[in-house]
């Protein structure tokens, strides 16, 4: 009411106040020196009497507005980055609270007030100033540069991982290839050498032992459980790097982390172990004292099948000596990629206790199924490696590899009559996957070379998605019956 009270006598006065013309009709006025002298005294008086009670409805206004409750004033940047700080005191213990809230409202911090952090779908950043650029350069500005260099939804990432691993530091990369060779690549000098497994994803063991050599670099693979070789790798060669999957791909074997770190660093080598197989859900490597722990991002961390990338974690001299690395040669995550990754973190605990849950039951299922050889599970009291794990891992994962009581083609007709599981690469999706190592990953060795290195003709790698159990053993069985 007050409002429009004020406007209406705003344009009262208005009219009254005309400067030195007296209205006639629309569009027409006479100048001031014909106006009656009558009617100027009156317009003084009008607009005087006009004047002071707009002046009272401004004064009661001002004092309706004061006595009203106050409207928030909007943060200042300072006052978001003490807030932030605030949160990042209060440390969150459970992983699950971890996995869905780390890194997130740094994540969005620029953008204030958006529930899930923004995909800064960007290449390049800008600056107001050269001033902000010299202080950018010296250290005294943080803010982002380049796309290689660093993204607002990668570093939202970067954080959460390293609180789920419980690291120092970490690098975000475009796959789990990319962050295993710039690891090796920069870590790992001309004329040093690198202790690995036998068991090993293949691209991994590939790189190692094709192209490390080219660059003068020496590698030694021993047996996953053979800590004897291992010392006497040490002794005879100055070892930079030891490095090894646990669980490995494709027999599950599980490495003494312990123990392995306390050989290696008496001798000053460099622990790195890849847990894509087991996530920190259910290991956490740092824990029993490896420097770094990596993984295929694209698998279980991401949970779709729907993402490439890979990450580091660990000490922050180690990561720092890979990030100047990493920065000049690329593989850089892409910015949408790493909000898919920052999605499915989100649910990482969720899905891994129900792969672990369902990778146990159909490993116990085929263990005592009249068609199968073999079953390899590190859950499995069967498995050679099962007390390691049993202290190493609260859980054992949806992977479960196993030998069909037959030969290759007996296999083959297993697998493809399936109906579930996709004959596909991977693992740690939401889709249960399934493939014949021999035929998926090694089928250029032929049989003998595939005997050379311990790939069995009738071995299948299964990973269990997080698809009804039930269904997934009904399909099984029906499937056995072509066997």
């Amino acid at each position: 009411m007050l409002s429009s009270c004020k406007h209406g006598l705003e344009n009262a006065s208005h009219s009254v106040r005309a400067q030195g013309r007296t209205t006639l009709g629309p569009g027409l006025s006479l100048p001031s020196q014909h106006r009656p002298v009558q009617h100027q005294c009156r317009s003084r008086g009008a607009a005087a009497r006009l004047a002071n009670r707009l002046t009272k409805v401004q004064t009661a206004q001002k004092e309706e507005t004061e006595s009203s409750t106050p409207v928030a004033q909007v943060p200042t940047t300072q006052q978001q980055q003490q807030a932030h700080q605030l949160l990042q005191q209060q440390e969150l213990q459970g992983v699950g609270s971890k996995s869905i809230h780390e890194g997130e409202r740094s994540g969005r911090q620029e953008y204030h007030d958006t529930l899930t952090t923004p995909i800064a779908q960007t290449s390049t950043y800008f600056f107001n100033n050269t001033q902000q650029v010299i202080d950018f350069n010296e250290g005294r500005r943080n803010s982002n540069e380049y796309g290689r260099y660093g993204n607002p939804t990668v570093k939202a990432v970067q954080e959460k991982l390293m609180a789920l691993e419980g690291a120092e530091d970490c690098i975000v990369a475009a796959s789990g290839m990319n962050s295993v060779t710039s690891m090796l690549l920069s870590l790992v000098p001309a004329g040093g050498h690198i202790v690995t497994t036998s068991d090993c994803y293949w691209r991994t063991r590939q790189f190692m032992q094709q192209f490390l050599p080219k660059m003068n670099i020496g590698v030694s693979v021993i047996a996953p459980d053979d800590l004897q070789a291992l010392e006497e790798a040490l002794e005879r060669n100055p070892v930079t790097l030891y490095f090894s999957e646990s669980p490995t791909n494709p027999y599950l074997r599980c490495i003494d982390i312990k123990r392995v770190c306390e050989l290696c660093h008496a001798k000053g080598t460099i622990v790195c172990i890849d847990s894509t197989f087991s996530t920190p859900i259910n290991s956490r490597a740092l824990d029993f004292g490896a420097d770094l722990v990596l993984h295929s991002a694209t698998k279980y961390l991401a949970g779709h099948n729907d993402v490439l990338a890979g990450a580091l974690l660990g000490k922050k001299e180690l990561v720092n000596v890979v990030r100047k690395f990493h920065h000049i040669m690329g593989g850089v995550v892409d910015p949408h990629a790493a909000y898919l990754l920052l999605r499915g973190l989100k649910t990482l605990e969720l899905r891994v206790l129900r792969h672990n849950a369902s990778g146990m039951e159909i490993a116990r299922r085929l263990s005592s199924h009249p068609k199968v050889v073999r079953v390899w599970y590190p859950g499995l009291d069967s498995h050679p490696d099962h007390d390691i794990a049993a202290t190493q891992m609260s859980g054992f994962g949806g992977v479960v590899s196993f030998e069909v009581d037959g030969d290759l083609w007996a296999t083959a007709r297993f697998i493809d009559n399936l109906r579930i599981p996709y004959i596909a690469p991977s693992l740690g999706g939401v889709e249960s996957l399934i493939e014949m190592p021999a035929v998926q990953s090694y089928w250029s060795f032929g049989p003998e070379g595939r005997a050379q290195i311990g790939i069995k003709e009738n071995l299948v790698r299964f990973a269990i998605g997080i698809e009804n159990v039930g269904d997934i053993w009904a399909d099984v069985e029906q499937a056995f019956q072509y066997v």
